[in-house]
């Protein structure tokens, strides 16, 4: 058969077959029609909604057609209506029954799979109704004590039982003739149960769930787990294929499109996928052929599907891949062609044989696993450098110190630790951390930012100070720092008197030929950000401060005769022509140098001379507004070196180092939050494989981007099982909720109550002291209960 559909005025919500599989009806909330299915098209029967009468009983939440009468259809509304309509009368007359029953929307309706006029019904209002076509209203109430029913199908094995499915993630068998009470009860999902479906030929039920899991449950006894199918979305509908025990159909509720068929033996893979539909699939009906099946959609489109056009994700998986542990050790598994060794042997029977194997693999190969074969193989590399390396990493994520100080701090602990261990070139990037994003980096950070509020307002700041340049800047610092006691005490207190203008000026007229005007003499932050070096980065003194403060005090003191700046003309900066005022007026040009020799230079045992100096020196340039220093950005330095460590597997540093920086991170603009959140997750995952949990959950805590720091947040909650009666303890307390025993909670060697740390297995729900399970399972393997469940203890 071919796939073919048809396409409708508004979304489909639902669809049923009739008993013989050749009609079928579809509802929505502006369709309800009856389609007759032919060889390769839908013919329109009859539209509902044709009917002058309209009201909400028309808009369809879900369909059911009697499996005994093509006469009967039942439809749940969405303003709590149960309708039941009869295709063979006409007009207002088709709606038979009207039940209002229920007091919010219906999710689900069904009919009894023998009893023709037997109907039941799950709503919002958390419970189900158990209808009789003969009676008015509703036979029996079933009350969930849920918020509310998704879904409920009468089971195919026992004609009174039926089973319920709820928002809260539980299943509930009822006995229809005993609705005081559910038979049974279980949690089968962590999240809302959005449907269920009985195998046709086992005691198989297949529930769906927004946890993105379908589950089969074996109900011959007590609920037992058989598979869990893992996908990409919620599920909203499942349908088991006919005459396959394995096939199970499904339906997403969001994201996916598609409609796929599992194979519950292989839980992540499907076994076949459609794709025709282009928006979430809302219905899946198997036409009694496993080959063929009709579904409907958001899409306003109604489809009949043929297994031919399937598409097989497992053709397409890879059977090759590699995994490597954090010892060094690959596992490498390779796809394996299998070649028949005795063909040549058994070419006649191959000839003989050749049609009939055709045609076998032809109408069988579509119902098989992509059959593909690979061999696992193991390769150990003891290699010394490596291990020393794993040995590196967790000595560096044990050791290292990420908050709680400052960053120079930080830096400067973990630079040490990463020298003891041997890392001397991580432990100079930390250095140089510290050295760039310090507290002198804050500190000139504010200064800028101080500076800029500042900025064109100059009436508070200091009078001026003349800085002789004739030696530089750098040759006036190193004499300071190698002058002489003595030499102290000739023309001051202070090494600055050498350059002053008291007593013994004109010994170093040879030097001081000119000055230059800074601000407050020396800048207060000298630093190499700033242009003039500072403490330990140039000069390896930590006094070099206090002898500058000290040189700016005596400055402001020695030169009190050169300084006629009054403070109404210190916004407008000036340079006179001269560092001094000159010593008699130049009438004329000078002479060349070689007719007049340097004979006024002052000789070391020549009396000092006074001269007379102008108030006011003629002035050569002006300067209105001084220049700012801008702050060096050492950002995408530090990016490119954070960039360089990632690509070379250095993933620890890189991490560590945005950790470490806080709130200086806002100035690493150029780095894309999508590469730190990939090296914090690549940090957090390796720790996982050392399982350095403690570390890798510090990780997250300090973490600044959601997507990280919200690992945290998710589930870490494990529930176990009664001991007694396996039944999953959902609160806190010592008795179980089901048979009030309290043997959960006793070791199963010793039979005391455990009050340390408890380890259970997950298959039998048994479990003890961890020494005494350590104990047993030395020697044993099996349950030391006696259960018989092959336990496994790691």
């Amino acid at each position: 058969m071919a796939t073919f559909h048809v396409a409708q005025e508004g979304p489909v919500n639902a669809l049923a077959l009739n008993k013989d599989n050749t009609q079928v009806a579809i509802g929505g909330r502006n369709v309800f029609k009856v389609y007759a299915i032919e060889e390769d098209k839908f013919r329109e029967i009859c539209n509902l909604r044709a009917s002058k009468h309209l009201n909400l009983s028309f808009s369809c939440n879900d369909v059911s057609w009697s499996s005994t009468d093509d006469s009967y259809l039942a439809t749940a509304a969405t303003n709590g209506h149960v309708c039941v309509w009869n295709l063979t009368k006409m007009g207002k007359a088709m709606q038979e029954q009207d039940y209002q029953d229920h007091k919010r929307t219906v999710n689900k309706v069904n009919f009894h799979a023998s009893e023709p006029f037997k109907l039941i019904s799950g709503s919002q209002d958390g419970t189900m109704r158990y209808f009789d076509l003969r009676v008015k209203s509703a036979v029996s109430v079933f009350y969930s004590n849920t918020e509310s029913v998704r879904d409920v199908q009468f089971s195919p094995h026992n004609p009174y039982t039926f089973s319920a499915v709820s928002d809260n993630g539980s299943v509930q068998l009822w006995d229809i003739r005993k609705p005081e009470k559910c038979q049974l009860q279980y949690t089968a999902h962590s999240g809302p149960v959005f449907a269920c479906d009985w195998h046709p030929e086992c005691t198989w039920l297949a529930t769906a769930s927004r946890d993105k899991t379908i589950k089969v449950w074996d109900l011959t006894s007590k609920p037992t787990l058989e598979y869990t199918i893992h996908t990409i979305a919620s599920i909203g509908h499942v349908k088991w294929r006919p005459q396959r025990k394995y096939h199970i159909a499904s339906c997403a509720l969001v994201i996916d499109c598609s409609i796929n068929i599992w194979d519950v033996r292989r839980p992540y893979i499907p076994f076949a996928s459609f794709n025709e539909h282009r928006d979430i699939a809302s219905g899946v009906a198997w036409r009694g052929d496993p080959h063929v099946y009709l579904s409907s959609g958001r899409d306003c489109t109604l489809y009949q599907h043929s297994f031919n056009d399937a598409l097989r994700p497992a053709s397409k998986a890879n059977p090759q891949g590699v995994s490597l542990n954090r010892m060094g050790e690959i596992l490498y598994a390779r796809k394996v062609s299998t070649v028949n060794n005795n063909t040549n042997n058994n070419n006649s029977l191959a000839k003989a044989t050749a049609g009939i194997i055709r045609k076998i693999s032809t109408t069988q190969s579509a119902d098989q696993f992509h059959q593909t074969s690979s061999n696992l193989l193991q390769f150990t590399h003891i290699n010394c450098i490596q291990k020393q390396e794993s040995d590196n990493f967790l000595a560096l994520a044990k050791n290292y110190v990420l908050h709680g100080r400052s960053i120079s701090e930080l830096c400067e602990h973990n630079s040490a630790v990463a020298r003891e261990f041997g890392k001397s070139h991580i432990s100079v990037i930390w250095k140089i951390i510290k050295t760039m994003y310090g507290e002198e980096f804050m500190q000139n950070s504010i200064n800028a930012t101080n500076n800029n509020r500042d900025e064109g307002s100059h009436n508070n700041m200091p009078i001026n100070t003349m800085v002789p340049s004739g030696i530089g800047l750098e040759n006036a610092i190193n004499t300071i720092r190698d002058v002489e006691p003595d030499q102290k005490s000739k023309g001051g207190d202070t090494p600055a008197a050498q350059f002053s203008g008291g007593d013994d000026e004109t010994e170093n007229e040879d030097q001081v030929d000119h000055a230059v005007i800074y601000n407050n003499g020396f800048p207060a932050d000298l630093n190499f950000r700033t242009g003039l070096p500072k403490g330990d980065f140039s000069f390896g003194e930590n006094e070099l401060d206090m002898e500058i403060d000290s040189l700016n005090s005596d400055f402001r003191t020695s030169y009190r005769g050169f300084n006629h700046i009054t403070p109404e003309c210190q916004q407008d900066w000036t340079l006179p022509n001269e560092a001094f005022p000159i010593r008699h007026e130049i009438l004329e040009r000078s002479s060349p140098p070689e007719q007049f020799p340097n004979h006024h230079s002052p000789d070391i045992n020549e009396e000092p001379h006074t001269f007379q100096f102008d108030d006011q020196p003629p002035v050569l340039i002006s300067v209105s507004k001084p220049p700012k220093k801008n702050l060096w950005n050492p950002s995408n330095i530090v990016i490119e070196a954070l960039k360089h460590h990632a690509i070379l597997g250095d993933i620890q540093t890189a991490a560590c180092i945005l950790i470490v920086l806080g709130d200086c991170r806002k100035y690493l603009k150029d780095l894309s939050e999508s590469l730190q959140e990939h090296w914090l997750l690549g940090y957090i995952e390796i720790l996982g494989r050392f399982r350095l949990w403690n570390v890798a959950t510090q990780v997250i805590k300090l973490a600044w981007l959601p997507s990280v720091f919200q690992l945290n947040q998710q589930s870490t909650r494990f529930n176990t099982n009664c001991s007694k009666c396996a039944k999953p303890l959902q609160r806190v307390g010592w008795l179980c909720d089901r048979c009030h025993s309290s043997r959960y909670a006793l070791c199963s060697i010793c039979h005391q109550v455990v009050r340390g740390l408890y380890v259970w297995c997950q298959g039998c729900s048994h479990g003890g002291h961890l020494m005494h399970i350590r104990q047993w399972f030395s020697i044993n393997r099996t349950c030391p209960t006696g259960c018989g469940h092959m336990c496994e203890y790691r």
